[in-house]
């Protein structure tokens, strides 16, 4: 049994290349379903796809890798090498610290940064539901959650964070004079987007709409904030009406088009817009960005801005790894103590299965002998004595067993065994 982790992520893919392995919530578990219907050794998985990462969570056999990483590339309609190329694996105690790292936000762009934790918790839920998870992955994430509420509880890893959306807001009020001068257009109505709405009704923009494919999911968020809300399909209408374009949502072609772009800046006489396109895959057209008078920005974009006091941190940076070290030594204790090889689990297994046989063969005795008519206290005196003489019959046979160096052996071993209340 071992544990793995596969995937590709922002430091090692392109934003196109995450966005053909991006996996709506909705979609994991169906896709782990089909995963593992085409192995012919069906390993624990579960699988973690947000803006910034794709990752397949595995338990088994350790040979199972190789066909994983073939599958993937042709679910994302890849050569297995392109997809090599920038994905990694990472193994047992590897795999642990990187799961810790993620759930902790570590790993994420925006170092410290919460949302990453709400959305493991999501995928480890849809992994349950698809029969997936299995006993080894459940305890690595759920000790990945307590390692992550410790470094949150313990650490200033998450102070003055700066987050995708807060990012824009920053970028936007670079290109604009004034943000309660602008119109401010949100398409998608996720959490993301929430997160969004939130971050520029604070600037009090002069108003505020909602595309979404849902309407009543649209008019929900909008009610919340005052603003108003169009259909997803009115968009390329009234494109030119805002002043700035903040999309997400999980289509997986984009939404805003170069030919509907164009049209808005002619009917704007070329007033500039800000557009952020927070979606993997893309929402908006990467050609977009070549136009004069477009300022648009995607996830990679935002990078640099979120890194901003990144290396005022790095003191709680170390403190959470020193949390997440004791975490990965921890985990990987369970394992080698459930580890078949070592020779832990079918001890117990034995153990367990020669006292259920002493105390079922015991058990019968003492029913027949009530039966019998016997009184009930003698019953009990003879069913304990039984069951004791039993547990005690291999200890005392060995202290009588060897020479006088191997009996000395013993007795420490049963004294530590058998006399743990001993004062």
């Amino acid at each position: 049994m071992t544990v793995w982790t596969l995937g590709i992520n922002h430091h090692t893919a392109p934003l196109d290349l995450r966005g053909r392995f991006a996996f709506a919530l909705d979609q994991i578990s169906p896709t782990l379903q089909t995963y593992r219907q085409s192995l012919q050794r069906q390993p624990e998985a579960t699988l973690l796809s947000t803006c910034n990462r794709t990752e397949l969570y595995g338990a088994g056999d350790p040979t199972i890798v190789e066909p994983t990483l073939d599958w993937l590339a042709a679910t994302g309609g890849v050569s297995t090498h392109v997809l090599r190329d920038h994905a990694y694996v990472l193994r047992d105690d590897q795999a642990a610290r990187h799961a810790f790292r993620v759930a902790s936000g570590l790993d994420s762009m925006v170092l410290g940064e919460a949302q990453i934790l709400g959305q493991l918790k999501n995928a480890v839920r849809a992994a349950d539901e698809a029969g997936a998870l299995g006993s080894t992955l459940h305890q690595l994430f759920q000790r990945s959650f307590s390692v992550a509420k410790q470094v949150r509880s313990s650490t200033e890893i998450g102070a003055h964070s700066i987050s995708m959306t807060a990012a824009a807001v920053r970028l936007a009020a670079q290109l604009f004079e004034d943000l309660g001068e602008i119109r401010v257009l949100f398409v998608g109505a996720g959490e993301m987007i929430e997160l969004a709405v939130t971050h520029f009704a604070a600037k009090t923009p002069k108003s505020m709409a909602i595309a979404n494919r849902t309407l009543e999911r649209g008019e929900q968020l909008a009610g919340r904030f005052g603003a108003s809300v169009l259909r997803l399909s009115d968009l390329p209408e009234r494109l030119h009406e805002f002043d700035a374009v903040i999309s997400c949502t999980a289509s997986t072609l984009p939404i805003i088009g170069l030919g509907a772009v164009e049209r808005a800046l002619k009917k704007r006489r070329h007033r500039p817009m800000f557009m952020v396109d927070l979606a993997v895959p893309r929402d908006i057209e990467p050609e977009v960005k070549a136009l004069d008078d477009i300022y648009l920005y995607t996830v990679d974009d935002l990078a640099q801005v979120v890194q901003t006091g990144k290396d005022n941190r790095q003191a709680a940076v170390a403190q959470a790894e020193a949390i997440i070290d004791a975490g990965v030594q921890s985990f990987m204790h369970w394992m080698e103590q459930r580890n078949p090889s070592q020779g832990v689990v079918p001890l117990i297994q034995q153990l367990n299965g020669q006292a259920e046989q002493w105390r079922a063969a015991e058990l019968l005795k003492a029913q027949k002998r009530l039966a019998k008519g016997e009184p009930p206290e003698a019953v009990m005196e003879a069913l304990a004595r039984a069951l004791t003489q039993k547990m005690l019959h291999g200890p005392l046979a060995e202290l009588h067993a060897g020479d006088a160096e191997q009996r000395a052996a013993t007795a420490q071993w049963v004294s530590r065994l058998l006399l743990r209340d001993k004062s």
